[in-house]
């Protein structure tokens, strides 16, 4: 096992190599550098929560930026001489020849080399093409009422809907607010359950069919939903479901066994964030699309710390058989 005692050694040859460095990446590099394994953070700069101003639900961190989340995490791990590199890892794969178990390439014609990887890359949010939806995402068109709804609770909420299962996310919104209108934008009336149109009654959501054509904004604030035919519903915030587009390309590559999920295909992982690849673990929104910071920071931890008992004991065993 490599000791940090030298860092900034450029050989190219890790321990371990992080892809992504957002919460997830962050936490399972803090956990490597202080178990002393040489490891080294390729991150693309790219984190998904950016359009936020902040992030809720993170116990002593709520309301914290994002960015300042980040840049926190970046000085945590320089203490144990984990090094941080901006870059994008464009391809992977083992070299076991050359006695590391996996060559990661990066986009500024680097490669580098690990002896085990964890790939904490994420996703992207594909937004519906409604005018202004992708402009006002973070401020006052929302996601998640857990990360949001406090801040604007009470206020008028929209719920735009994409497929039959935005009926489940009105329901849930309607917990912080007593004015919720669920906006059929592309569903059809009839793809509405009898169970969906009871339990929005019972919650208090009113549905308005037709599409949805743009948003409002007045003096930079969300005012009303526009439809097609020209009415106009006073809201001030809105919920869309994003799509959910799971960044798998790396592991793909490596063969990682993929299962498919209402919110895209995301890879078969043990509770530690193990993928079916030897060698490989996972982590963050990279293994599910509803890992929030916290849950993305632990899931960091735990794949790290199986990470050093993983290299520890096999470090051993190889000095046993030898």
């Amino acid at each position: 096992m490599t000791q940090n005692k030298e860092p900034q050694d450029l050989s190219g040859k890790y321990d371990v190599v992080v892809v992504g460095g957002g919460a997830a990446g962050l936490s399972a590099a803090l956990v490597l550098g202080r178990s002393r394994l040489r490891t080294l953070v390729v991150d693309a700069g790219e984190p998904r929560n950016a359009p936020s101003e902040h992030m809720q639900g993170y116990l002593t961190r709520d309301g914290m930026s994002p960015a300042e989340f980040l840049a926190l995490g970046r000085e945590e791990i320089a203490r144990y001489g984990v090094e941080l590199v901006r870059d994008r890892a464009v391809d992977v794969s083992r070299v076991e020849s050359r006695g590391e178990d996996f060559a990661v390439e990066l986009a500024g014609g680097r490669t580098v080399h690990a002896r085990r990887l964890i790939v904490t890359t994420g996703l992207e949010d594909e937004l519906p093409t409604v005018p202004g939806v992708a402009e006002r995402f973070g401020r006052d068109v929302l996601h998640c009422p857990f990360c949001h709804g406090w801040e604007v609770r009470d206020e008028r909420f929209g719920v735009l809907a994409t497929t039959p299962l935005s009926v489940h996310q009105a329901l849930m919104v309607s917990g912080w607010s007593d004015d919720v209108t669920l906006f059929l934008h592309t569903v059809a009336e009839d793809e509405l359950s009898d169970d969906d149109l009871r339990r929005l009654a019972a919650a208090g959501v009113k549905v308005v069919p037709g599409e949805v054509a743009g948003l409002r904004v007045e003096e930079d604030r969300l005012t009303g939903v526009r439809l097609a035919d020209g009415t106009v519903h006073d809201r001030s915030v809105v919920f869309v479901a994003p799509k959910a587009v799971p960044r798998t390309g790396l592991m793909e590559r490596l063969g990682a066994e993929l299962q498919e999920t209402p919110f895209g295909a995301y890879p078969v992982v043990d509770p530690t964030g193990r993928t079916t690849v030897p060698g490989v673990w996972t982590a963050g929104n990279a293994m599910g699309f509803a890992e929030q910071v916290v849950h993305a920071a632990s899931g960091g931890y735990r794949a790290a710390a199986a990470i050093v008992g993983d290299l520890i004991m096999s470090d051993l065993d190889a000095a046993v058989a030898g």
